[in-house]
């Protein structure tokens, strides 16, 4: 590890309970119109758990007690069972993905969403939640907020948690994850050695300044997380970022053949930054048992689209000029 990392993880690594509710509150306060925090959750057919997370921050950070959220938005990306209900039931605000920016036909991708969120979000901190966690803790939003609250410095938090693999009635304590282990952490160790210290490079739940996602691409489908890490390693430099542990994420696991489709979308994002205008084939084969025997090829698309950085987009530049 180099030593500039070793020295970043003794700097910027927390605990969710390194900045209690009370300190946040007031740092919140003090900050005025800089301490504004949009929740934003990326969504597509979660209603088994979106209610849960959008009910417990209404209930625990959305309360005139505590008004540590200002706003909660689901970005709904098209979703065909009851998600956008269950979450308009819990009190979040739902959009759905196709109304904004309409002359700008949608892609398929988390990171189509998360990008497209800037444009109906108002806070100066801009927090993204998974929608398919369970045992929803609401730590996963303070906890990561926290620092961009309390230290002008930080422009980018990670959050850092165990992530247990539970599958056919096993639990796996440290078997989550399996993308990040394989493909993500040797990546960024290789090429980028600077990120060797995030526990949870590809997590879902992070934090950032507004004034550095606008100036961010945001790659449309899997590789978003990897993409915007590196990138905010290019623009704002390690110190401005950092990490929080906030426990134990339960969630959703993905088959094996859809993490081969995020793995390859991740190794694609890594290529482009690592040589642009130079790039890897953008097709994946997998195979399934054919029903008359032998195996059937089934070629994917890897995400080929970025978007770019929103304060180039003039919907969103008229949107801050009237705000």
């Amino acid at each position: 590890m180099l030593d500039e990392v070793a020295g970043w993880l003794q700097r910027r690594s927390w605990t969710a309970d390194h900045r209690p509710l009370p300190q946040l509150l007031a740092a919140k306060r003090a900050a005025g119109a800089r301490g504004t925090v949009s929740v934003v959750l990326p969504a597509l057919d979660e209603e088994a758990t979106v209610g849960e997370i959008v009910g417990t921050i209404r209930r625990e950070l959305m309360s005139e007690a505590v008004p540590l959220v200002d706003e909660l938005v689901v970005l709904d990306s098209g979703s065909t069972d009851r998600t956008a209900e269950v979450a308009a039931a819990a009190g979040a605000v739902v959009v759905h993905r196709d109304e904004v920016l309409p002359r700008l036909p949608a892609l398929p991708g988390k990171g189509e969403v998360l990008w497209r969120s800037l444009l109906v979000t108002r806070g100066e901190i801009v927090c993204f939640v998974d929608s398919d966690l369970r045992e929803f803790d609401a730590r996963f939003v303070s906890g990561i907020v926290g620092p961009l609250l309390t230290d002008p410095d930080v422009r980018l938090v990670k959050a850092m948690y165990d992530r247990p693999l539970e599958t056919g009635g096993t639990v796996v304590p440290a078997g989550g994850g399996r993308v990040t282990e394989l493909v993500a952490r040797p990546l960024l160790n290789l090429h980028w050695p600077q990120l060797a210290g995030f526990v949870q490079p590809l997590g879902g739940e992070y934090a950032a300044r507004r004034s550095l996602l606008e100036r961010l691409p945001f790659p449309v489908g899997y590789g978003v997380e990897l993409g915007l890490l590196v990138d905010a390693l290019g623009t704002v430099g390690l110190d401005a970022l950092a990490q929080v542990d906030v426990g134990v994420r339960h969630h959703r696991h993905q088959d094996g053949q859809a993490l081969g489709r995020m793995a390859a979308a991740i190794y694609r994002t890594a290529q482009i930054r690592l040589a642009r205008g130079h790039l890897v084939r953008p097709f994946l084969t997998q195979f399934d048992r054919a029903p008359g025997g032998g195996f059937e090829p089934h070629v994917h698309e890897v995400a080929t689209e970025e978007r770019p950085p929103m304060r180039t987009i003039p919907e969103y530049a008229h949107r801050r000029a009237v705000a």
